[in-house]
């Protein structure tokens, strides 16, 4: 199969990228990996039923973020600093991505839908199927942000290794289930290895190609997964070598099996406010809010177990990190067998142009008005903030 031109990264504002500047990159890679991970999760609650494909992408590119933010506080702990996770802010996402990367890109928590799926693809996109003003920014993709980090650790390559080897102050979490530990033996290939990998899961192999790469046996890309989702077929590729790859035709390399939609259920893509205007006109809003609250706890609860995983004493490590994994199942319960059976009044609906008038157009686009709606999880780190 011909191999898709989707260009080299541009090039970037100079700065002075050190020792210090990688940890930062770092940490702001951290809080990007987690940013992915509620909007996708919000879509994976929403489906009624578990047997359909759309279900098993969704929840293997959950997994793999899950990974590809595990790889990055590695590196960050192998470098000697101190992953943050306890204040990682979910709801961050609806004002950007961090890191200043895809400038203008905000998304919602909501049920899947088309809307939502190339909220999606825009962003695992590749840098060679963005518009060329787009391409332009200083970090126009996600990738392009790790690949200023790879060529940091390039250039610093002596201070690394030797920041690698000396002392450190948070843990290496989970190198045998997949999680990419950063050994003192050969430091620079284990960090380059672990950027490789989320660069090529996410956006594709080397910038040329939407699979993976050799290092996830050739399986589709972020990106990839999400658009078959998006045009109801299977990837099928270019029909011949001069058939240039384009975000304009893109459409045509998806042709293969046809892929089923899956039953969604109906939720109201979570404004600003968390439902509070909404929950104010609710007669069960009690009801409503014991299980929003009960999820919420949940999610602080999972963020501060992972922070503890990392930088709590190494012999608590792996009970931690257990914990976390006791939480992210609480999460999908509390979610799709309790929230999404709440439904919001129509009465309440009716007034949703006069109770969101700046955001009525995306609640509008991400959910369907003219049927009944749930409410969906918020997502909220109760140690940052709070809603009623």
């Amino acid at each position: 199969m011909p191999r898709p031109d989707l260009t080299a990264p541009p090039p970037t504002t100079r700065t002075m990228r050190d020792l210090h500047w990688i940890r930062g990159a770092l940490q702001s890679a951290i809080a990007i990996e987690h940013a992915t991970m509620p909007v996708y999760a919000a879509a994976m609650y929403s489906l009624e039923v578990q047997n359909y494909p759309a279900y098993n992408t969704l929840r293997s590119v959950l997994m793999e973020e899950m990974l590809h933010m595990a790889a990055a506080c590695n590196t960050l702990a192998a470098l000697g600093g101190r992953p943050r996770i306890r204040q990682l802010d979910p709801t961050a996402v609806r004002r950007g991505l961090p890191g200043l990367v895809a400038p203008g890109l905000t998304a919602r928590f909501a049920q899947l839908s088309r809307p939502q799926l190339e909220t999606f693809m825009r962003i695992e996109s590749p840098l060679g199927l963005l518009p060329g003003d787009q391409r332009r920014k200083r970090y126009p993709t996600i990738g392009s942000l790790y690949a200023d980090v790879k060529k940091a650790v390039l250039d610093n390559a002596d201070t690394v290794a030797a920041a690698i080897r000396g002392t450190r102050v948070a843990n290496q979490v989970g190198g045998n289930i997949g999680y990419a530990a950063i050994e003192r033996d050969a430091p620079l290939d284990a960090v380059l290895d672990a950027l490789d990998l989320i660069m090529n899961q996410g956006e594709g192999y080397g910038n040329t190609t939407l699979s993976s790469g050799p290092g996830s046996a050739g399986e589709l890309s972020h990106y990839a997964r999400f658009a078959e989702l998006r045009y109801g077929r299977r990837w099928s590729g270019p029909r011949d070598a001069a058939d240039t790859f384009t975000a304009e035709g893109q459409r045509r390399y998806f042709q293969g099996e046809k892929i089923e939609w899956p039953r969604v259920v109906n939720t109201l893509a979570v404004p600003d406010d968390g439902y509070a205007a909404i929950l104010r006109l609710d007669p069960d809003r009690d009801d409503v809010l014991t299980q929003l609250r009960a999820f919420d706890t949940a999610y602080t609860r999972m963020l501060a177990a992972l922070d503890d995983s990392w930088n709590g004493p190494a012999a608590t490590s792996w009970p931690s990190l257990g914990r976390a994994v006791f939480e992210m199942n609480e999460l999908r319960v509390t979610s799709c067998f309790n929230i999404l059976r709440h439904q919001i009044p129509p009465s309440a609906v009716a007034k949703l142009p006069e109770l969101y008038p700046a955001e009525y157009a995306d609640l509008r686009a991400l959910s369907d008005l003219t049927r009944p709606l749930y409410y969906g999880p918020r997502f909220l780190n109760t140690s940052l903030t709070s809603h009623p």
